[in-house]
Protein backbone atom coordinates (compact mmCIF):
# COMPACT_ATOMS: atom_id res chain seq x y z
CA UNK A 1 0.00 0.00 0.00
CA UNK A 2 1.10 3.21 -1.44
CA UNK A 3 1.41 6.27 1.97
CA UNK A 4 -1.75 8.02 1.74
CA UNK A 5 -0.11 11.53 1.37
CA UNK A 6 1.63 10.12 -2.08
CA UNK A 7 -1.81 9.15 -3.22
CA UNK A 8 -3.61 12.86 -2.16
CA UNK A 9 -0.52 14.39 -3.99
CA UNK A 10 -0.95 12.94 -6.86
CA UNK A 11 -4.83 14.02 -6.49
CA UNK A 12 -4.07 16.66 -6.00
CA UNK A 13 -1.76 17.21 -9.11
CA UNK A 14 -4.84 15.90 -11.30
CA UNK A 15 -7.04 18.64 -10.17
CA UNK A 16 -4.83 21.34 -10.97
CA UNK A 17 -3.82 19.62 -14.26
CA UNK A 18 -7.93 19.70 -14.91
CA UNK A 19 -7.78 23.06 -13.62
CA UNK A 20 -4.91 24.59 -15.99
CA UNK A 21 -5.50 22.34 -18.76
CA UNK A 22 -7.54 25.00 -21.75
CA UNK A 23 -5.06 28.06 -20.58
CA UNK A 24 -1.91 26.15 -20.93
CA UNK A 25 -3.41 24.62 -24.45
CA UNK A 26 -4.09 28.05 -25.39
CA UNK A 27 -1.02 29.55 -24.55
CA UNK A 28 1.22 26.57 -26.49
CA UNK A 29 -1.55 27.29 -29.60
CA UNK A 30 -0.65 30.65 -29.51
CA UNK A 31 3.47 29.70 -29.26
CA UNK A 32 3.12 27.79 -32.10
CA UNK A 33 1.99 31.04 -34.48
CA UNK A 34 4.88 31.78 -36.51
CA UNK A 35 3.99 35.18 -37.43
CA UNK A 36 4.66 36.63 -34.13
CA UNK A 37 7.64 38.50 -33.10
CA UNK A 38 10.32 37.02 -31.01
CA UNK A 39 9.49 39.97 -28.20
CA UNK A 40 5.33 38.75 -28.42
CA UNK A 41 6.82 34.60 -28.36
CA UNK A 42 8.77 35.54 -25.17
CA UNK A 43 5.87 37.14 -23.69
CA UNK A 44 4.08 34.08 -24.38
CA UNK A 45 6.60 32.05 -22.87
CA UNK A 46 6.59 34.00 -19.56
CA UNK A 47 3.30 33.30 -18.90
CA UNK A 48 3.40 30.33 -19.32
CA UNK A 49 6.43 29.87 -16.83
CA UNK A 50 4.19 31.75 -14.26
CA UNK A 51 1.57 28.84 -14.42
CA UNK A 52 1.89 25.98 -11.34
CA UNK A 53 4.49 23.82 -12.31
CA UNK A 54 1.57 20.83 -10.90
CA UNK A 55 -0.93 22.17 -13.84
CA UNK A 56 1.80 20.22 -16.19
CA UNK A 57 0.46 17.29 -17.65
CA UNK A 58 3.63 15.35 -17.35
CA UNK A 59 3.61 15.75 -13.80
CA UNK A 60 1.09 12.96 -12.99
CA UNK A 61 2.15 9.81 -12.22
CA UNK A 62 -0.30 6.55 -12.87
CA UNK A 63 -1.41 4.80 -9.57
CA UNK A 64 -3.32 1.95 -9.22
CA UNK A 65 -7.01 2.73 -8.29
CA UNK A 66 -6.79 -0.24 -5.56
CA UNK A 67 -3.39 0.15 -3.75
CA UNK A 68 -1.67 3.48 -4.78
CA UNK A 69 1.06 1.34 -6.54
CA UNK A 70 3.07 3.42 -9.05
CA UNK A 71 5.01 0.58 -10.33
CA UNK A 72 3.37 -2.28 -12.53
CA UNK A 73 0.39 -0.17 -14.19
CA UNK A 74 -1.64 -1.50 -16.11
CA UNK A 75 -3.75 1.56 -18.06
CA UNK A 76 -6.80 0.01 -19.75
CA UNK A 77 -7.48 -1.59 -16.57
CA UNK A 78 -6.63 1.30 -14.03
CA UNK A 79 -4.76 -0.88 -11.31
CA UNK A 80 -1.36 -2.76 -10.85
CA UNK A 81 -0.39 -6.00 -12.01
CA UNK A 82 -0.51 -7.32 -8.06
CA UNK A 83 -3.78 -6.27 -7.54
CA UNK A 84 -5.18 -7.52 -10.97
CA UNK A 85 -3.65 -10.66 -9.81
CA UNK A 86 -5.30 -10.92 -6.68
CA UNK A 87 -8.88 -9.70 -7.66
CA UNK A 88 -8.14 -12.49 -10.72
CA UNK A 89 -7.87 -15.17 -8.03
CA UNK A 90 -10.94 -14.36 -6.41
CA UNK A 91 -12.64 -14.56 -9.29
CA UNK A 92 -14.11 -10.99 -9.15
CA UNK A 93 -12.69 -9.59 -12.55
CA UNK A 94 -14.78 -11.39 -15.65
CA UNK A 95 -13.48 -12.61 -18.24
CA UNK A 96 -9.76 -13.33 -16.21
CA UNK A 97 -9.11 -17.27 -16.27
CA UNK A 98 -5.80 -17.72 -13.52
CA UNK A 99 -3.34 -19.47 -15.55
CA UNK A 100 -1.08 -21.45 -13.99
CA UNK A 101 1.42 -24.96 -14.80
Amino acid sequence: MARKSSIEKDKRKRHSVAKFAAKRAELKAQLKDENLSFEERFKLHLKLAELPRDGSKTRIRNRCSISGRPRGYYRKIGMSRIALRELGNYGQIPGLVKSSW
